[in-house]
C-alpha cells in the first residue's frame, strides 16, 4: 500500500493549561482547490488634490482558498479504526461538528472547544478547582493552520462552510456529505491581534516560512525565464 499525505485543518487556541491542537484530518484529499489573490486598492488622493501613484498599495495582497471535502461514514466504519464506533452511531455528524466549531468564537462554548477540554483536564489534576474555565476573550476566533503538505502551511480564518448532506441512517444522522470550505489567509497584521503569544508566534513562523518558500520558488523560475528569453533573441 502506497503512503500519501492528507491535508488537515489544525486549530490552535489559547488555553489555561495544555495547548492541545484540534486536528481535523481530511478523510479524502480534495480533487481540486481554488487559490485566489486580490490586490488592495491604491491610496486615495490627498486633501490638496494631489494624486497618488497608481502602483502604490496600502497593504499586502489578500489570499484565499476554497475547496470541497467529501465525508463518508461507510468508509470510516469499514476501516475498523477507533473512530468506527462513533461513525456507526453518529454518521459524519462528529466530523461536521468539528468543522462547524471553527466558525464559532471562543465565547460560544465558554472558552472554546479546546478551552473546555483543557479546563476539564485541569480540574482532574487539581489545577484551579472543579470549576476551572478557560480565560480567553469573548467573540475571538481561533487561529487555524491549513496544512497541505510541506509546501503549504498557512494560518487561516475559516470564512464559510456550505454543507450538503446526501444520505442518512435510520436515525436521520447524515452518513455522507460534501462540505464547501472557504478560507482567508491571515497576514502578519492580522496575527498581531492574537492574545496568545504561543499561537501568535506559531502563525508568524508559518507566514515567514511560506514567504521564504514562495521567494525561493520564484527565484528558481528565473532559470526557465532566462532560457525562454535567450531563445527569443535574434543572436
Amino acid at each position: 500500500m502506497s503512503f500519501y499525505l492528507r491535508g488537515a485543518l489544525v486549530e490552535f487556541m489559547a488555553t489555561p493549561l495544555i495547548p492541545i491542537p484540534n486536528i481535523i484530518v481530511f478523510q479524502y484529499n480534495p480533487e481540486s482547490m481554488s487559490h485566489g489573490w486580490s490586490q488592495p486598492e491604491s491610496p486615495a488622493a490627498g486633501a490638496n488634490g494631489t494624486t497618488s501613484s497608481p502602483m502604490a498599495v496600502t497593504s499586502l495582497p489578500g489570499e484565499t482558498f476554497s475547496f470541497s471535502l467529501s465525508l463518508d461514514a461507510a468508509d470510516t466504519i469499514a476501516d475498523g479504526a477507533a473512530s468506527a464506533a462513533i461513525a456507526k452511531v453518529t454518521g459524519v455528524s462528529s466530523r461536521l461538528a468539528a468543522l462547524e466549531m471553527l466558525l464559532h468564537p471562543a465565547s460560544a462554548t465558554e472558552g472554546g472547544l479546546l478551552g473546555t477540554v483543557t479546563a476539564g483536564i485541569g480540574s482532574l489534576l487539581g489545577a484551579g478547582g472543579g470549576g476551572a474555565k478557560a480565560k480567553v476573550p469573548q467573540n475571538t476566533l481561533s487561529t487555524v493552520l491549513l496544512v497541505w503538505g510541506p509546501g503549504r502551511i498557512v494560518p487561516v480564518r475559516v470564512t464559510s462552510l456550505t454543507i450538503t448532506e446526501t444520505i442518512y441512517d435510520t436515525l436521520l444522522n447524515p452518513t455522507k456529505a460534501t462540505v464547501q470550505v472557504g478560507l482567508k489567509v491571515l497576514t502578519k497584521t492580522d496575527l498581531q491581534h492574537s492574545t496568545d503569544d504561543a499561537v501568535r508566534s506559531l502563525g508568524l513562523v508559518a507566514v515567514e516560512y511560506m514567504n521564504g518558500l514562495r521567494q525561493a520558488l520564484a527565484v528558481a523560475n528565473l532559470v526557465n525565464s532566462t532560457e525562454s528569453v535567450l531563445g527569443m533573441l535574434p543572436v
